[in-house]
């Protein structure tokens, strides 16, 4: 059993926008599946395009906030988790308030009063998606509301704590003083790849925080860039997940565990200088009605049996599980309660 707050999650809540689109509209917006990217310029009139050309889909995401929800409906104890982002004070932050509420998770949310809360494109075509976030209040976050103390006693009461690489981007600091308190404290830090362009154009606060991370968790996609960024002349996803866990620690307390996801590709774990696989669940390709959130399910269901401890093995199982379930459905959604044992 879970205890209350035993997990927390910080990064930038977007609200999801999401819809099956055509080959049309991702070319109109120069937009590539399965990337992530930030919207330029160009990309802001495509929302608005978006809900009225399609049937859209309003979920609470974020890539954090998706992995903690996840955990949460796995784990099923009220406010296991907790989760601090900034959005801002408008209909889609009240319904994002909503929105996580729903699901159990603890959110103590910044709210900006002068930018508009975050939201992110998600464009689906055959089942396969492209992100493309307009970070907005996402973007506004401040250490100062994390050191309030009511919210940084989120981060005293968790042992165990997951950043998207993502929020590199908008709140180092924050980032920092918590992966400072983990390794003081013999807690659990964990964080994600997250995309290519975090590896590319935000690699010295990567660095910064990388030897503070005991498990980074990441795709083969992101894995090579990481590799091709630090000139590790390898496209061998094995390797480099080799490497990124033999990178220096700051705490001797917990060896680094490095977990790349790869589809339906076996899923790779490197610790101690080997690499175990675990085969993932495959789906038929009728089955599949979108991948937008599958790495953020795989990390909230592994984070649900980190939590309780459990091995490595259980870990991914759960991970895989909450995969599978997440992408037959649309967006990162899930039924009422789930099926794991």
């Amino acid at each position: 059993m879970a205890s209350e707050g035993i997990l927390l999650g910080m990064g930038n809540p977007l609200l999801d926008i999401s819809a099956v689109v055509d080959h049309d509209f991702l070319t109109k917006y120069d937009i590539k599946l399965n990337n992530a990217i930030l919207a330029e310029e160009k990309h802001i009139p495509m929302y608005e395009e978006m809900s009225k050309k399609y049937t859209v889909e309003y979920i609470a995401g974020g890539a954090t906030q998706n992995s903690i929800r996840v955990a949460q409906w796995i784990l099923q104890t009220p406010g296991a988790t907790s989760y601090i982002g900034c959005i801002g004070k408008d209909k889609f932050g009240e319904e994002m308030k909503h929105n996580v509420k729903l699901s159990g998770v603890n959110a103590h949310y910044y709210e900006d009063e002068s930018a508009s809360t975050g939201t992110c494109a998600v464009c689906v075509v055959g089942g396969e998606r492209s992100l493309i976030a307009n970070l907005s209040a996402a973007n506004c976050y401040k250490s100062e509301h994390l050191k309030r103390p009511e919210n940084w006693a989120l981060v005293e009461k968790a042992k165990y704590f997951y950043i998207a690489g993502f929020f590199l981007t908008v709140s180092l600091d924050s980032i920092q003083l918590v992966a400072e308190h983990a390794a003081v404290n013999n807690k659990i830090f964990s964080m994600n790849l997250s995309a290519p362009f975090i590896c590319e154009f935000f690699k010295d606060a990567q660095e910064k925080v990388l030897p503070y991370v005991d498990y980074v968790f990441g795709n083969e996609t992101e894995a090579r860039t990481f590799s091709k960024v630090h000139g590790w002349e390898t496209d061998n996803v094995e390797e480099i997940a080799i490497k990124i866990s033999q990178w220096p620690k700051a705490s001797a307390a917990h060896k680094r565990i490095t977990v790349i996801t790869q589809g339906a590709d076996p899923v790779v774990v490197a610790e101690d200088g080997k690499v175990k696989k675990f085969p993932v669940i495959l789906l038929p390709k009728e089955k599949l009605v979108d991948t937008n959130g599958a790495g953020d399910a795989f990390v909230g269901g592994f984070l649900s049996q980190l939590v309780q401890e459990k091995p490595i093995e259980e870990c991914v199982r759960a991970g895989n599980y909450a995969a599978n379930v997440v992408i037959q459905r649309s967006g990162c959604t899930y039924p009422e309660k789930p099926d794991f044992s």
